[in-house]
């Protein structure tokens, strides 16, 4: 009986692995129930934040629910990339990304803090505002645009974009 629970244990450990933030078929926040025959098990999904490390800082995002974040999310599951960001505009950092992902491009108002998707294979931060029809990947939170202009500094900067996981 024992090595049959502790079987189902590690099989729902390595289903909870792959799921993780790829896929989401079950957006449900609510517990999955198994039908085991044994008592209900409290499944736990994993988080995972967007981590951009800047100038030897790191600061964390929030990812969005959509399909460009999540293909996003998918793309970084393989491992961080570091992208050479240009200023434009005096409110954004941007930079090619090395692969394209699926738009879900909408009209928006972007501020301080956003992490946008641009025509499918650009990334940009910004630190100030534009109105435009774009995809916003992630967000972080609680940084004004004063603290994210000090960061990124004039010119360009190169970032580092990764997951971090936990629960």
């Amino acid at each position: 009986m024992k090595k049959m629970i502790l079987t189902v244990l590690l099989a729902l450990s390595a289903v909870i692995c792959l799921w993780a933030c790829a896929g989401w078929e079950n957006t449900e926040e609510t517990d999955m129930k198994l039908d085991t025959g044994i008592p209900e098990i409290e499944v736990i999904r994993p988080t995972c934040v967007l981590v951009i490390e800047v100038n030897g800082k790191i600061l964390y995002g929030h990812f969005e629910d959509n399909p460009s974040a999540k293909a996003f999310i998918e793309k970084l599951n393989s491992g961080g990339i570091t992208v050479e960001m240009h200023d434009y505009g005096n409110f954004e950092k941007v930079g090619p990304l090395p692969w394209e992902l699926p738009r879900t491009d909408s009209r928006i108002t972007a501020g301080p803090g956003d992490i946008i998707l641009y025509q499918g294979d650009q990334i940009t931060l910004y630190y100030g505002e534009n109105s435009w029809d774009f995809t916003r990947l992630a967000r972080i939170e609680s940084v004004t645009k004063g603290e994210l202009l000090g960061l990124l500094g004039a010119g360009e900067v190169s970032i580092t974009f990764s997951l971090e996981w936990g629960e």
